[in-house]
């Protein structure tokens, strides 16, 4: 009787808190982001101007409120086009139970997890769809509605507490807004179906190839349970397993490599390969305690790059997907904000909620140094090509003591058994990887 007694108390407990986080993270996310009209601005490798080359006015930034006004200048919609048409992965509410303890939501702990879906999101949209495709919906996104989202989630609150204290689970509806519009072209309504199936990967449900379930289930194999707080290292051995595993036949020609040790072994790349695309995620850490300023220019550089797909970042204790920036601030997606379960198994799902019309900003300075860095590689041409430019980029400048990260030619058990050896006392065998470049424990997000 007491044990029943004690999963009941428990479970209301959950409960609570779980209507507790769905409010705190239902207030819209609408905070207004300045861009400067002044400096250019990059999106996973793309440039945009807002600033016409004839402009005078003495204006020198806008909001991202303001970018649908005349006012600003220049290819406005079309960085508002390619923002919106990356797939945005937020906290959920009311999906089906995650492994484990009764949890219906990830609302206050899955945010990495969900970074860690919107890079490999962004990875897939490259690898099925290219880098120049976009949503043609996205101008048509409505901005997040602070007044609409807190009321929807206060009523959420009270239906959830009195359906916990009745012993019943509360049925919350979220009125969804019909798909508007239509591709006229057969091309256009294929990459549509395209566009829809990737979404319906990282659905909120136990079928879902890539969704939170999936990745909660994986993770309980290192360690980790729903609930718990996921680091970005962490999170990209998990994505690594997820598409291994998976079944679709699309999800067949892409695989993933995980760099160890801030090292990435050109040989099991290149093996990675044998037909099939790879998804490169490298965990680093920039810095100790702090980011190091002297990284700056480094992460600028890498988020100019045609093939980087972004990286799985964020403040202490929050992850962001970090996309692109402007002067010396980053710009991400957040996956800070509660949305109601959408059931992607429909095929007329709306995709509304799986897209944000609403940037973010965020000084360089505030970044944590754990992060883990996205690139994709179609084929092992392409990946020589990543692996050389990615090399120049790479030569630490006279402050940096060592590279964020580095490439080595050979497999990786070659570089083991060169160790293995050195301990069994040859002295004058050293490992080339130079000390200090470990990623080492990380800074949960």
């Amino acid at each position: 009787m007491e044990t029943k007694g004690t999963d009941e108390v428990e479970n209301l407990k959950s409960k609570f808190m779980s209507a507790w986080h769905n409010v705190k993270y239902s207030w819209a996310l609408k905070s207004k982001t300045a861009f400067s009209r002044n400096s250019p601005v990059f999106l996973l490798g793309k440039c945009y101007h807002f600033k016409a080359v004839d402009d005078e006015s003495p204006t020198e930034s806008c909001t991202a409120e303001a970018l649908d006004d005349d006012i600003v200048t220049g290819n406005v919609d079309g960085f508002r086009k390619d923002f919106t048409s990356r797939v945005w992965l937020t906290y959920r509410e009311e999906f089906p139970a995650l492994p484990g303890p009764t949890i219906t939501s990830d609302c206050g702990w899955g945010c990495t997890l969900r970074a860690g879906q919107m890079i490999l999101a962004q990875a897939l949209l490259l690898h099925i769809l290219g880098r120049d495709w976009t949503w043609s919906e996205a101008l048509t996104l409505e901005p997040l509605d602070t007044e609409t989202w807190t009321s929807s989630a206060a009523r959420r609150l009270v239906a959830t507490l009195e359906a916990s204290i009745q012993g019943e689970r509360a049925q919350v509806i979220q009125p969804m807004c019909a798909a508007q519009g239509g591709a006229e072209e057969a091309d256009s309504y294929l990459q549509e179906a395209y566009h829809r199936t990737i979404v319906s990967w990282f659905g909120d449900a136990p079928s879902a190839q890539l969704g939170i379930h999936k990745l909660v289930q994986l993770g309980m194999t290192s360690g980790k349970r729903a609930g718990d707080w996921y680091g970005p290292a962490v999170v990209a051995h998990i994505l690594r397993k997820a598409v291994d595993e998976a079944v679709d036949a699309m999800l067949k020609g892409i695989s993933v490599y995980v760099a160890q040790d801030c090292t990435v072994y050109s040989a099991d790349v290149i093996d990675s390969h044998s037909g099939r695309a790879v998804i490169i995620l490298i965990p680093v850490r920039l810095g100790g305690e702090k980011i190091n300023p002297e990284y700056l220019s480094f992460v600028k550089s890498i988020l100019s790059l045609e093939y980087c797909i972004g990286i799985i970042g964020g403040k202490p204790k929050q992850a962001y997907y970090f996309v692109g920036f402007q002067d010396d601030s980053l710009i991400y997606m957040d996956p800070h904000y509660c949305q109601s379960f959408v059931d992607v198994s429909t095929s007329d799902f709306p995709l509304q909620s799986f897209h944000c019309p609403s940037p973010k900003k965020m000084p360089f300075s505030k970044m944590d140094p754990s992060c883990t860095i996205g690139f994709y590689s179609k084929n092992v041409e392409h990946y020589e090509r990543i692996s050389n430019e990615l090399s120049k980029i790479l030569q630490p400048s006279s402050k940096e003591k060592y590279p964020a990260f580095t490439f080595m030619k050979g497999h990786r058990k070659d570089y083991e058994l060169s160790v293995a050896v050195e301990q069994q006392g040859w002295p004058f065998i050293r490992d080339t990887r130079k000390a200090g470049t470990t990623s080492g424990d990380f800074v949960l997000l």
